[in-house]
């Protein structure tokens, strides 16, 4: 296959650049399992899933990651960081208009240097020079990693839109956007249906962003992201399925860390790094279904719903959601795909 088999035409002004009021006011597109589509809203999911049902979230934390900086010379700088590596040591991306050489530094706002350690691919490694742990020093001078598709500064609501609410383990440098959709109303009507609900960890890093450079599939590489999923996790889907209930993930991280735990099938507890890339032809072994945004032209992510429900389907799909002016991406709407 190639990338540009999963090219479509997206308006710029359906991208969301702003949540909306309330989290469960967005729009949700059903694609039914035996073909077609519903419009529906995310209010109607309790009615979409079956008691017994196993809704399997990402309960990774988005961190300030975004840190203004400037170099000693004087010019501006950004830092990204992508990946907490020790108490003041990070992988991050540099925004500056020429890339720093090994042993030169940034300054903060604060006056604390940033020292470069080197690079690894296109990654810088940072050590920071204060005083206080970094995830200390990020919760005061950092801000939030809005997309670059959201094109404006982050504002003081993104603190808290651009988080899930059961988010708990902090280190993601982008949400889990499938689950910006669920606010406290929702997830009590699900539990009161009887669905239940799981948590696994999958740090998101700003790699997700990065587009498919070549037109050949088979050469691109994944970048790496950690994940845990822990053993009571494994026992829920276990138990679920014995009972003929489904395990619906809750975003394409889900499906990433899931499918990661069970390389042969067999789901067992992992912590550790994942770089799975899941194209159409890939066989699933751990979901029933699976809630996601819409996604990206010509995206690993796009790639992978389509892996579920089948290419043409779920681009059919999409230019239905623009002739319908479902919002897209982190902010947008959301889509209930069935294999």
């Amino acid at each position: 296959m190639k990338k540009s088999d999963f090219r479509f035409e997206l308006p710029p002004g359906l991208i969301a650049q702003q949540p909306l009021p309330q989290r469960s006011d967005s729009r949700m597109l059903v694609l039914e399992s035996g073909g077609g589509w519903r419009d529906s809203g995310i209010r109607a999911l309790p009615q979409e899933l079956r008691a017994g049902d196993l809704l399997v979230f990402n309960d990774t934390r988005v961190i300030p990651a975004r840190l203004p900086a400037r170099k000693e010379t004087g010019g501006t700088a950004e830092i990204l960081i992508e990946r907490i590596t020790g108490g003041h040591e990070a992988l991050a991306q540099l925004g500056v208009s020429k890339k720093p050489a090994a042993g030169s530094a940034l300054l903060l706002a604060d006056g604390s240097r940033v020292r470069v350690l080197g690079r690894e691919d296109a990654f810088f490694r940072l050590r920071f020079e204060s005083v206080e742990p970094l995830e200390k020093l990020l919760a005061r001078l950092g801000r939030m990693p809005l997309p670059p598709y959201i094109r404006r500064a982050a504002q003081p609501q993104d603190a808290e839109r651009y988080q899930t609410v059961y988010a708990r383990v902090p280190g993601a440098v982008a949400a889990p956007t499938a689950g910006l959709h669920f606010d406290a109303p929702l997830l009590d009507a699900l539990a009161a249906c009887g669905v239940r609900f799981g948590q696994l960890t999958l740090h998101v890093g700003a790699g997700t962003f990065q587009p498919v450079r070549g037109e050949a599939l088979e050469q691109h590489r994944m970048h790496r992201e950690w994940i845990n999923v822990g053993a009571p996790l494994v026992r829920q889907i276990r138990d679920t399925r014995a009972a003929g209930g489904r395990v619906v993930a809750v975003g394409t991280t889900v499906v990433r860390a899931l499918e990661s735990a069970a390389p042969r099938g067999v789901l067992a507890p992992f912590a550790g790094e994942t770089d799975i890339f899941i194209l159409p032809g890939y066989r699933f072994t751990q979901i029933d279904g699976l809630l996601t945004n819409f996604h990206l032209p010509e995206s690993t992510l796009l790639m992978l719903v389509a892996a579920l429900a089948g290419r043409e389907h779920v681009l059919a799909a999409y230019r239905h959601a623009v002739q319908a002016r479902y919002r897209f991406f982190s902010y947008g709407d959301a889509m209930l795909v069935w294999p």
